[in-house]
């Protein structure tokens, strides 16, 4: 049996063969799964889940969750998409999520990065320093 470390390397230099010109191929992706579905060599549920790790990982790093308490006018998205892609870069994907919860202003996510600059993220601190917490809610934008 394979150790979680020889795993997670193999796992990477699988992820290093998707990746082209800085970006992942997703087609690289698909044809590696197959291939080591097809082989099943000595280990490989755990070398998929690292592998499956690392790109759920890549694709957090190109997508912005954008949470406002109200839907955005047109004209401030495209306001936000365009400052995401010059801080993130192109590949940037913008997901709009209404979320009232939220109270007022925005909360932005991508990959690990968070902005929150909504109302309900100080009422959260001043509850906190009360020792209260607020319950969370969110509902997706169509």
């Amino acid at each position: 049996m394979k150790t979680g470390t020889q795993s997670e390397r193999e796992a990477r230099q699988l992820f290093g063969f998707c990746i082209v010109d800085g970006n992942l191929d997703e087609r690289r992706a698909r044809l590696v799964t197959q291939q080591v579905l097809q082989s099943k060599p000595r280990g490989y549920l755990p070398l998929l889940e690292q592998f499956q790790r690392l790109l759920k990982h890549e694709y957090a790093r190109h997508t912005a969750e954008i949470e406002s308490a109200v839907p955005l006018p047109d004209d401030l998205r495209i306001r936000v998409q365009t400052r995401l892609a010059d801080v993130y870069g192109p590949r940037v994907t913008s997901l709009f999520i209404h979320n009232p919860a939220l109270i007022g202003g925005m909360r932005i996510k991508v990959g690990s990065d968070v902005y929150d600059g909504s109302v309900r993220s100080g009422l959260a601190a001043l509850a906190r320093s009360f020792g209260l917490e607020i319950a969370k809610g969110r509902h997706a934008e169509s």
